[in-house]
Order: structure tokens, then sequence, then C-alpha cells
């Protein structure tokens, strides 16, 4: 059902042609790096390279050898002469399954961290518009004290840069081949042929194996990307709050003639950002298999593969989709700035209750007692829906030591921006510098500074 729905490009990383193809690929390095060696002859190694893969053919061997390997190697063999003798010596299976991995892998990798890149130039652009728009921050969903629009937005930038590195490791971390035989000792081979074979692919030799290339890497991958989908989850999980009728600050985007419901035709529900929530945690059940791949008895078994067979294309394509869906969510984000000014006057005042508690502070009195004339008059303004100010003003102890005046003084929203400008700075998402870092083809793209 993903694989409908993801882009070409991740479905071509993960179908049985380009699989198979780099199968024919790590052989190929096998014997160019046995020609340099001075075993297999250069003419025969000229020939190897035009082999060619009759899918259909491969489909009817395995139906006698229930061996998709011993199948792959037969149909590969008539398509050659008596060089095809040269082709997978000295190799086990896993030689050239594991080390094709790899470069699917590598290959899903740099489509994964194209699409985050993206994901960040749209939430920069986002945090950069809406630097300096107002709204109530929440802790326990409960209005809290006011922040700005844009600062949501450069913490999700943050979050996803940080995501990228992980990706950037996780890819070290798998790219990796192994051409070490049997049971890793090289037997039949040897760790030069080893090297160059893999040098050819623009992988690293893993410094010692088995017979498999040990799954902690792949287990190191699959949770990167449970990583990368729960922030995701994170972040489509707020607009589906900011979306609520009683809240309304954002909203997905909604199109001409789209439906909501069946039922009731004025419904707009968040449906592309509920759809990424979903996806998440079934990233994260791959995630838990991919753990329980680590272990395999001896040398090794076969218990991962059957799951690798799915949850690692698998978990590639739903990440691939749901960051699509997110980035262009967020790129026609629908923002409302006038409701984040309504939704903030609903507390008639209470988001600035911390700065009048400051404010007698300094004035000399204890914390304790400045917090219980705050609270006291904070609690009438929550029971009877009376303005906050108007009732520290009415209140005698509040006013003998913060005239009103000062007291108004202290109900100014923008003073809860005014070290916005630094925190854009400290990320690299000023104006000025995310248009000198537009059109980067660095590791960092368009991303910003990661701390």
């Amino acid at each position: 059902m993903i694989e409908r729905y993801s882009r070409p490009e991740m479905k071509r990383v993960w179908s049985d042609e380009n699989k198979f193809a780099r199968w024919l690929e790590v052989e190929t390095a096998a014997c160019e790096a046995w020609a340099e060696l001075g075993v297999i002859p250069r003419n025969d190694v000229a020939k190897i390279k035009m082999a060619r893969l009759n899918l259909k053919r491969m489909e009817e061997i395995l139906q006698e050898t229930h061996h998709d390997m011993t199948a792959f190697l037969g149909a590969v063999s008539e398509s050659l002469g008596p060089e095809s003798r040269y082709i997978h010596l000295g190799m086990t299976s896993s030689d050239v399954i594991d080390t094709a991995l790899s470069l699917q892998l590598v290959e899903a990798t740099d489509l994964l961290a194209g699409d985050i890149k993206e994901l960040i130039a749209v939430l920069a652009e986002k945090a950069i518009q809406y630097k300096y728009t107002p709204m109530t921050g929440r802790t326990h969903g409960v209005h809290a004290e006011p922040t700005s629009f844009g600062l949501k937005m450069a913490l999700w930038v943050e979050e996803m840069n940080r995501n990228r590195l992980r990706l950037n490791d996780a890819k070290r971390a798998i790219a990796v081949g192994k051409i070490s035989g049997a049971v890793g000792t090289y037997a039949t081979l040897s760790p030069e042929l080893e090297e160059k074979a893999c040098a050819r692919l623009g992988l690293t030799a893993a410094p010692v194996s088995n017979q498999v290339l040990q799954r902690d890497r792949h287990a190191q991958f699959v949770t990167t990307l449970a990583i990368i989908a729960s922030s995701l989850e994170k972040f489509a999980t707020e607009i589906r709050h900011l979306q609520r009728t009683e809240v309304r600050e954002a909203e997905e985007p909604f199109a001409a003639g789209q439906t909501g419901s069946s039922a009731m035709p004025h419904k707009r529900n968040p449906e592309l950002c509920e759809r990424v929530c979903g996806l998440a945690r079934l990233v994260r059940g791959y995630a838990l298999t991919s753990m329980e791949n680590v272990a395999l008895w001896h040398e090794r078994d076969i218990s991962h593969s059957s799951t690798e067979r799915i949850i690692l294309p698998d978990a590639c394509l739903v990440l691939d989709y749901i960051l699509t869906i997110f980035t262009g969510v967020m790129q026609d984000l629908k923002v409302y700035p006038q409701r984040m000014k309504r939704n903030m006057d609903l507390t008639r005042g209470l988001l600035f209750s911390q700065r009048v508690m400051l404010a007698l502070i300094d004035k000399g009195l204890a914390r304790q007692e400045a917090y219980k004339l705050v609270q006291r008059n904070a609690m009438k303004s929550w029971k009877g829906g009376r303005n906050f100010l108007k009732l520290l003003r009415a209140d005698p102890e509040v006013t003998a030591v913060l005239p009103s005046e000062e007291l108004e003084s202290l109900f100014d929203v923008q003073y809860y921006l005014r070290y916005v400008d630094e925190v854009f700075e400290r990320l690299g998402l000023t104006e000025i510098q995310w248009k000198e870092r537009a059109g980067r083809t660095d590791s960092g793209g368009l991303a910003p500074r990661a701390v």
C-alpha cells in the first residue's frame, strides 16, 4: 500500500530489478578484484562485465533450487560462456546479499537526506516569516506565557537538523561491505580482495565480520529512521492541536472540492497530519524488529532475513512518504495570527502572571509572598472571568508596591520576544544568513548549523 504512494525514486531503490542489479555489481567488483590479484584473466573479466540477468529465467530456476542466490547465479551464468566459472569465486551468499543491501541502503539514505533538506528549507522559511508573530505558549495544553510562531518553527528546524546529522551517522554505519567468506575467515578469499572490491563499490570493508554484516548496523539505521518519524509525528500532532476548532491557529491545506466527512459537509479534518502520525508508529515498530535481529545464532542464522525483506524497504518507503507529505503540509500551511491574538486574550491577561510576580520580588517582597499575591488574583480571574490587570489594580497589597502605570507596562507581549533575534542568530536563521545558505551543494545543503 505504501509503495503505491511513495516516490518513484525510492520505489526503484527497492525494486527487484535494482536489488539483483546490485548483486551483479558486487559479483563483478569481486571478479575485478580477483583480476587485479592475478587470479582471473582480465579478458574474462571484460566478458563477465557484460553479464545479464534474466529475471524470468531466475524465477524458473528458483522453483527448483528454492535458493535465491543459486537461482541468481544460474541465470547469470547462462548469459556467459566458460568465464562464468569465476562468478562467485570463493564467496558465500551473504558476501553478495549483505554488500548489495548496503548499496541499496546508501541509495535510500541519500534520497531521505534530500527529503530532510527540503523540509528544513520549508520550516526555516516559515520560522523567518512568523518570527515576530506572537501566540500563546502552552504547557500541559494550558496557556502559559507568550511565545512566537516563528520560535516554534525554529525549534522544528533545529530538531530536523539533528535528524539530518543522525542520518549521516547511520549512513556511515551501513556504508560497509563484507566479502570474507563462509564464516568471515577469508579462507577462500583475502582481506586484500575484500578491500579492493568494496573500494570499487564505494563502500568501506567491514574491519571484521562472520558470515554476515553485524545487524547492530542495520538496527542503528532503522532506529534512526524511527527517530526521524517520531519528530514528524511530534510536529504533525502540534498542527492537529492547532487546527482544533477551539484553537484554530493553524491549519493544514484543504483543497477546493476536498471533503472532510461523508456526513458533515463543514468538516476540515487534519487527515494528512493524522496519516503522518499513524505511519510514524509503523516505523517505530520496524525499529523494534531491527533490534531483535541483532542476536543471531553462532556465525549467523537467517531469522533476520525474512523480516528485513519487509522492514528495510518499508521503513525507507514510509519515511520518504511522510517526509514528502509533511513538507507539503508545511509549504501550504494556513496560519491565523488574528486567531492567535484572540486566543491570547482568552485568559484576560493571565499570561503575564510570572512577570508580575517577578516585579513584586524585585520590589523587595519574598518570593512566596509575591507568589501568593499574584495567584490570589489569578484564581479570581480564572473563576470569575474577570480581567487580571483590573484585579491587580484593585488589590491594595499589590498597588502598594506596584503603581498602576508600572503594572500596565508588565502586560507587554513584545517583552517575551526580545531575545528572538538572538536565538535566530544562534541557529543561523536570520534572513540574511538564510539567503546566504540558499543554493549550497555541500553536505549541509540548505540546513542551518547544527549544535
